[in-house]
């Protein structure tokens, strides 16, 4: 067997290939090229890319020191919770690090962006998940009534997660165009709802999902980009409603989801992750508070940080930034550990587990 033979095999083997997905061809195709947000061959977003925005190569990224705080210097605390217990009173978040989030409620589950494979990427080892943020496990999971996916970069959208978790949910929520990775990867297609922007699908159980705008972009490979949509979404359970923001970069659209959407009674926003290399995708710093004041937030829970080392920054700057920019707009944060269960209504999680 040739080294080229060989390497294709073990990739196969690992699940690299079938992890890279597959782009919507065909009939498939076909029904996303007459979409008015789809152009020239790819999505766009609502807003030009600014001039101003500065700009480095990958491979000036890939060699320029980094702070030795990128990673933390202990094993991040966590809680063990029985996730399959959860009360249902009202709405119990659950965060395992990064985007993943399940969410109780009394209308059914939620899962959100999972990655339990312990790495971002289709290479293992590549982009590891800290220390501490590793408990956690498909296994753990309960019945999933609905899987939420904002985009299909690999720290969202993880092929060994959903491969462990395909039998045990119902439904698939996804934007237009990303339900071709999963029947590639073996779901029905008949559990698999696409959404294009403003548009809104409600479950058996009564959950209300509305697919929103979002200022990012999607690709599985550096070949082809923006064949698949990207998305915020509104989720309205009984008298709740929250915001998950996916990844976006910070614009206009918050304001406009809060006046057609909002109030929210918790926003689950990004912070971390931002670089110079990709400014007008992420929200920097404090934009993550500003974006919940547009979003007519009552409560701000700031996600996409504290598992993987995806940028520059020191792992733990995000929210010691956040936090006066918070206080200076008058929002309330809520900051769990991993896997600390948070129930809607009662005081926030404000212990600083960070600061090491």
């Amino acid at each position: 067997m040739g080294i080229a033979a060989l390497l294709l095999t073990v990739a196969a083997g690992c699940g690299m290939v079938k992890s890279l997905g597959k782009n919507p061809e065909g009939g498939e195709l076909a029904r996303l090229e007459v979409l008015p947000n789809y152009k020239n061959g790819s999505f766009e977003n609502l807003a030009e890319r600014a001039d101003s925005t500065i700009k480095r190569s990958w491979l000036q990224f890939m060699l320029q020191s980094r702070p030795e705080s990128i990673k933390p210097s202990h094993s991040l605390p966590w809680v063990k919770t029985d996730l399959k217990t959860l009360p249902a009173t009202a709405p119990t978040i659950v965060w395992f690090g990064h985007s993943s989030l399940l969410i109780k409620t009394g209308q059914g589950n939620i899962l959100i962006d999972p990655i339990f494979s312990n790495h971002a990427g289709p290479v293992p080892g590549l982009i590891t998940a800290f220390k501490g943020t590793k408990h956690y496990h498909a296994k753990d999971m309960p019945t999933i009534d609905v899987l939420i996916i904002s985009h299909d970069h690999y720290d969202h959208l993880d092929y060994r997660t959903l491969k462990k978790l395909k039998d045990q949910i119902k439904i698939a929520v996804v934007p237009m165009g990303v339900g071709s990775d999963l029947v590639y990867w073996g779901f029905d297609p008949k559990k698999i709802i696409e959404l294009n922007w403003n548009q809104s699908a409600t479950l058996p159980g009564g959950l209300r999902i509305t697919a929103t705008p979002a200022q990012h972009r999607s690709n599985r490979t550096y070949a082809k980009e923006n064949k698949t949509l990207w998305a915020s979404y509104v989720i309205q359970t009984g008298h709740y409603r929250l915001f998950y923001g996916g990844d976006s970069g910070y614009g206009p659209l918050f304001k406009q989801i809060g006046q057609q959407y909002g109030p929210f009674d918790l926003a689950l926003l990004e912070c971390g992750q931002y670089s110079p290399n990709w400014p007008w995708t992420h929200l920097w710093l404090g934009q993550t508070a500003q974006a919940a004041v547009d979003l007519q937030a009552r409560l701000l829970q700031p996600i996409h940080w504290a598992k993987f080392e995806e940028a520059d920054q020191p792992w733990n700057e995000p929210i010691e930034k956040l936090l006066p920019a918070a206080e200076k707009l008058g929002i309330q944060l809520n900051v769990p550990r991993i896997g600390e269960p948070y129930t809607l209504g009662n005081p926030p999680k404000k212990a600083v587990w960070w600061n090491f």
